[in-house]
């Protein structure tokens, strides 16, 4: 970095000369250069820092995440120098090669371009980040680890029919392996994945992630087929898994420190006709936990449940499908009740965040501790409130309604559609009705939807004819939608929030549960009593410009 681009830093007042002594620090122990040193230790904005390169010495600046890349010329650079130098090349034309890159001042990465290419450099400025993004968009995730790997002398190619236990074994413990399996992890936590899905077919090795709820291809490159046994391998042993076993299923988990981000790893292996498929669940253990507020209730059911979570005693169930949630609003209810005053415990399977102030087991299923077992012990350690996973056998649910009619207030999930069926679910399991309706004091269901993403949404007037008939609109509503940008990697969404309908166990509700009627006539009391269907929270929610109705339609039944 030239003085005089210091100097105008600090004329500018951008940063303070011992600001540039501190990063000088960083730029000895770490050869960087020392603007990029700046921007490192958060002194600097880099978006600042590219405004004042780009007006005092003349370089364009460009959007990379919207900019058009040539197919062709993108091939002119080895993967290796794109993402040693964080360099992406954009078109050719004149003799000039143009070239994204967040330093400018790279002379020796542009003369290795002009030797490479016989073309001269025409240099246009952009994020540090976004750069990374667009070059594993097209080079694919850990394309430079795979150019290395196919490249590597004494790195052999082993098929599935030739496969021995041991050179799998050997291979998945490279170094490159092992960078490209973490390369793999990172890139789904920076994307905020919650699973990575690696899928085995004839010709390709699929990756992709689950984001948001919805599976999105990761970019990799092709090369990467070759290298499945190795991958796969690498994996079972982080979980401890056997890696000669590949005729039967086996599950395991996996404990990684990611930059600093504590992950918990739920892995799955199936054999599948092509190979071991593999699913991971990402437990981000360092994410922060969402409060009562943030989930997403509507101000009423807000204020209810709020009232619920706060009785003496009583069951209080979240019910939905596997990702819907259920998990994270019972960590919140707990987390708003948590005081000094009161023991809670909790039985899980598994422990997905550590609550400060609460006592949580972890099920282990293989020596025998599962959820009723844990609750009937945990019983003895006088707990005012009991967390458990999820109800999924009549023992469970006996130890549950047991632990209400002892005076604890429960929270469990279980696996139906609607609140309304918690309660049909609980008979069909063989427990009593007068046991269900005198411990069932709620019972909410919930969905997750996507939301708009704030960065580009847009209003617009939609096409009635196209919408689903029961949502209703005001004459000329506009409702909102996302046109696309890098922040949501242009799907129009980010982030998520819930659906709910919450069932309060009203006397006209009881008076059903004892004769065993059905689901059906237990909603229709409970719609009596103004029971908010999930699909009309979810229309109140597009009416607010919150999500869509696609994304409503696709979460709920009409």
């Amino acid at each position: 970095m030239t003085m005089n681009l210091a100097q105008i830093l600090i004329h500018k007042g951008l940063v303070k000369p011992e600001d540039l002594d501190e990063a000088a620090e960083l730029r000895k122990l770490e050869n960087l250069r020392l603007e990029v040193a700046l921007v490192r230790l958060g002194l600097l904005k880099e978006d600042m820092l590219l405004k004042i390169i780009s007006e005092e010495f003349h370089i364009p600046r460009v959007d990379v995440t919207s900019a058009e890349v040539d197919a062709e010329v993108i091939r002119l650079l080895p993967r290796k120098l794109v993402y040693r130098k964080n360099l992406l090349p954009l078109s050719r034309e004149n003799g000039k090669l143009r070239i994204a890159t967040n330093d400018p001042f790279d002379l020796y990465a542009f003369d290795e371009v002009r030797l490479l290419t016989g073309l001269e450099v025409a240099p246009v400025l952009a994020g540090e980040e976004d750069i990374r993004k667009v070059i594993r968009a097209h080079y694919g995730v850990g394309g430079d680890t795979i150019d290395e790997m196919m490249s590597t002398d004494d790195l052999s190619v082993v098929g599935d029919a030739s496969e021995q236990a041991e050179n799998i074994l050997e291979m998945a413990q490279e170094a490159s392996v092992i960078r490209l399996v973490n390369e793999i992890f990172v890139e789904a936590l920076n994307e905020r994945a919650t699973d990575i899905h690696i899928e085995p077919y004839e010709k390709d090795l699929v990756i992709r992630y689950r984001i948001d709820g919805i599976l999105q291809n990761a970019a990799v490159p092709p090369q990467i087929r070759h290298f499945q046994a190795a991958i796969i391998s690498r994996i079972k042993i982080m979980a401890h898994l056997n890696i000669a076993e590949k005729r039967l299923p086996q599950d395991g988990r996996i404990n990684i420190n990611l930059a600093g981000r504590q992950v918990d790893v739920r892995v799955s292996v199936i054999p599948m006709l092509f190979g071991e498929g593999i699913v991971m669940r990402l437990l981000n253990k360092s994410s922060v936990m969402y409060s009562l507020p943030q989930l997403g209730m509507a101000q009423d059911t807000f204020a209810v449940f709020q009232g619920l979570i706060t009785r003496p005693h009583g069951i209080i169930l979240v019910t939905g499908p596997t990702g819907s949630g259920k998990t994270t609003t019972l960590y919140a209810a707990l987390s708003a009740i948590i005081s000094s005053e009161i023991k809670v415990l909790t039985v899980e399977d598994p422990v997905e965040y550590h609550l400060q102030g609460v006592n949580q087991i972890q099920v282990q299923e293989k020596i025998g501790l599962n959820f009723a077992r844990g609750l009937r012990h945990i019983l003895r350690h006088d707990p005012d409130v009991v967390m458990i996973g999820e109800i999924r056998d009549v023992e469970t649910a006996e130890a549950a309604i047991q632990a209400a009619l002892t005076g604890h207030l429960v929270f469990s999930t279980l696996h139906t559609n609607d609140a309304c069926s918690a309660a049909t679910r609980l008979l069909d399991m063989g427990i009593e009705p007068f046991l269900v309706s005198s411990t069932m004091e709620a019972a909410m269901a919930q969905r997750l939807v996507r939301r708009i993403c704030p960065e580009c949404a847009e209003e617009y007037q939609p096409d009635l004819d196209l919408l689903p008939p029961d949502l209703k609109l005001e004459s000329g509503q506009m409702l909102r939608r996302g046109v696309g940008c890098k922040k949501c990697r242009n799907t129009g969404f980010y982030g998520r929030t819930g659906l709910f309908e919450l069932m309060i166990t009203t006397e006209a509700i009881r008076e059903r549960i004892m004769d065993r009627c059905s689901a059906g006539d237990i909603t229709a009391a409970a719609r009596a009593g103004g029971l908010k269907a999930l699909r009309e929270d979810g229309w109140d929610k597009v009416r607010a410009g919150i999500t869509t109705p696609d994304e409503v339609a696709r979460a709920t039944k009409a």
